[in-house]
């Protein structure tokens, strides 16, 4: 199996959960779980990201931190992003995604980030949409955060499919799923 073989196959299985009508339940249950890893870890500052429909939604857990940490999500640059700080008004962004504007803002370094993933590999790398942009971002970051994969159904395959440079994970969950490495 080729890593295109597998994206297409983890995105077709995302696509009919999209569509469920459980999916509230089944992102309540991711957060409950990315709830235990910051009140565990402490962080003071997260990524988080604004989903696609296919991707878990944690705008109630965004909501719920926004007043006790520093909240950013990534803003689209090229080929990669940048974190911008989470405020209104969002606006829609070119691939559909509500998001805050740009800023110029820069912050330093993130204690978690939050990465949604369309598979995970046997090396427990990332698998995600193919454009490297969550790799290219985690390239550039001098201290490294705790990294969270969170996927709403679970698409793993043993074999090693990543290059060297897909991130891999240190926290991965899924509705049913809490690994920790």
């Amino acid at each position: 199996m080729d890593k295109n073989f597998f994206r297409k196959e983890c995105l077709k299985k995302l696509r009919k959960y999209a569509t469920k009508n459980n999916k509230i339940y089944l992102d309540y249950l991711v957060m409950q779980k990315i709830d235990l890893i910051i009140n565990e870890k402490k962080p003071k500052n997260i990524l988080f990201y604004m989903p696609l429909k296919i991707e878990t939604n944690l705008k109630k857990l965004i909501q719920k931190y926004r007043k006790k940490l520093d909240i950013f999500v990534p803003f689209i640059e090229e080929k990669s992003f940048k974190m911008v700080r989470y405020r209104m008004p969002l606006k829609q962004d070119s691939f559909g995604v509500l998001s805050p504007n740009n800023s110029f803002f820069k912050q330093k370094s993130i204690d978690m980030i939050i990465v949604p993933v369309v598979g995970v590999d046997g090396d427990f790398k990332r698998v995600g949409f193919g454009k490297g942009m969550y790799d290219r971002f985690y390239e550039k970051l001098k201290k490294k955060p705790i990294v969270v994969f969170v996927q709403r159904k679970r698409c793993f395959v043993k074999e090693k499919l990543s290059d060297w440079y897909d991130i891999s994970y240190d926290f991965y969950i899924t509705p049913k799923l809490f690994l920790r490495r």
